[in-house]
């Protein structure tokens, strides 16, 4: 008796068991499936922000080139302006960007030369004065001044 006992009870807890194990195995399923979807959500997701993030950079490139087409047509139409226009105006219109760069270095160089006597003046002395007159800002301001005159001349002409 206690044979059948003990079988019909261990049958019911192992039956039980047996009839509990797909639902634990669904629970962690899921579980798993939940984890998946969320991952696939997040990877979309950042998949997304990439995508905004190039159309923005696509757009400030598209803008530039529209700024550069924008600037060539100026220039463009500038010289047909030029060339259909007497020779004087021509000449004048050729002589505003060397004008204007010639006075504002000549008056850089007027303030200058001017702030370096001054201190002179002052009973500073010449070793004193130079370097703290001429810094990094004047080197830069020298070399971009250069560069334009010299350096964009020679690509232009290589580029015709």
């Amino acid at each position: 008796m206690l044979d059948i006992l003990s079988g019909g009870l261990f049958g019911s807890i192992f039956g039980g068991l047996f009839r509990l194990a797909p639902e634990v195995l669904k629970f962690f399923d899921k579980k798993n499936e939940r984890a998946h979807e969320l991952s696939m959500f997040t990877l979309q997701t950042d998949l997304e922000k990439m995508r905004g993030q190039f159309k923005m950079e696509e757009k400030y490139v598209d803008h530039g080139v529209a700024q550069l087409d924008a600037i060539q047509e100026a220039f463009k139409e500038q010289g047909k302006t030029a060339a259909a226009s007497y020779k004087w105006v021509a000449a004048a219109s050729a002589l505003v960007r060397p004008g204007v760069t010639y006075i504002l270095f000549g008056l850089y160089v007027a303030t200058k030369v001017t702030a370096i006597f001054y201190a002179l003046s002052q009973g500073a002395h010449w070793r004193d004065v130079l370097p703290a007159h001429w810094n990094a800002d004047d080197f830069g301001m020298l070399n971009m001044i250069l560069t334009f005159w010299f350096v964009g001349r020679s690509i232009e002409k290589y580029q015709k």
